[in-house]
């Protein structure tokens, strides 16, 4: 549950025009007053407690100009006295507290946390290099400046934490774990990035941030095994890709046989049909382009 207590302090301008009114008055009545010791015109028994007095006037004018407080667009003043929490104020203009009031500045505005790429191993145990954006902003300043030591590097930290934690709980491609359907790093970019963001979200609201976004921003295998994986996708490509090509091959030698048949062009055996299926299946699944010899004579 926030602890945060929003205020909003007297307005600055009235007390400002109080203060610089009383500057000059306090001034000439000082002047006045040592004048008036100085000439003997004034007895010493009123003239001494009226410096006195005067002096006090001043000291407390200063203090009402340590009151004034300036606050920006979208930023805070979490205000404590003497240890004690007072309230934050979040509206932006000028404004009066009272000057034995500590004033803690907060920025309100939305801040960019571009991580550095962090070296860690997947869920299947590969080295892989990974970074991420976070987007996020304070939205409990006492929680900000009283629950965590500093809340900037407290979401600097965590961030990190977070991300290593999400980069072993999946693999960085789908094939290299036996689960169907698996998520990856690499194939389910949105998925991760929700996942990511979830998981942030937990770790800093203790800290009063509010996470508006994270994704990864940078996403590869480690240098030293870059190559071996790089070939292994390709393998893994090309097997695919031979999978597709027989699959459709043999519906298409299938749908041949079919129309064949159907349309009693022509009767072939099982020998005949074989040697037909062979054929086919190497020029539909062959590399190259296959050179046919023809036959000018009969069928066999």
């Amino acid at each position: 549950m926030s602890k945060e207590i929003v205020t909003r302090p007297a307005s600055g301008w009235g007390m400002l025009f109080v203060n610089i009114l009383l500057y000059p008055v306090l001034l000439f009545s000082f002047i006045g007053v040592v004048s008036n010791l100085g000439n003997r015109t004034l007895e010493p028994a009123l003239g001494v407690p009226a410096i006195i007095g005067l002096a006090l006037l001043m000291i407390g004018n200063i203090l009402i100009s340590a009151g004034f407080l300036i606050i920006q667009p979208n930023e805070s003043a979490v205000l404590t006295l003497f240890g004690e929490y007072k309230g934050s104020a979040k509206q932006n203009g000028f404004w009066w507290v009272n000057p034995f009031y500590q004033k803690r500045k907060a920025s309100l505005r939305y801040h960019n946390l571009n991580s550095e790429k962090l070296k860690v191993n997947d869920k299947a145990g590969n080295p892989i290099e990974i970074a991420a954006v976070v987007v996020w902003k304070v939205e409990d300043t006492f929680a900000a400046c009283f629950e965590v030591e500093n809340y900037n590097d407290y979401v600097t930290v965590q961030s990190e934490s977070a991300l290593r934690h999400l980069a072993t709980a999946y693999p960085y491609d789908a094939w290299e774990t036996a689960e169907a359907e698996s998520i990856s790093l690499r194939g389910n970019i949105d998925e991760v990035s929700a996942a990511l963001e979830q998981e942030l979200q937990t770790r800093l609201a203790r800290a009063g941030v509010r996470v508006i976004e994270a994704r990864l921003s940078h996403l590869a295998y480690a240098p030293e095994i870059a190559g071996a994986m790089l070939q292994r996708q390709q393998a893994s490509a090309i097997i695919a890709a031979r999978q597709k090509i027989v699959e459709g091959a043999v519906g298409m030698v299938e749908m041949a046989l079919e129309k064949l048949s159907s349309r009693k062009i022509v009767e072939l055996d099982s020998e005949r049909k074989a040697q037909m299926v062979s054929n086919l299946l190497v020029v539909l699944c062959g590399e190259k382009s296959a050179h046919p010899v023809l036959n000018a004579g009969s069928l066999y």
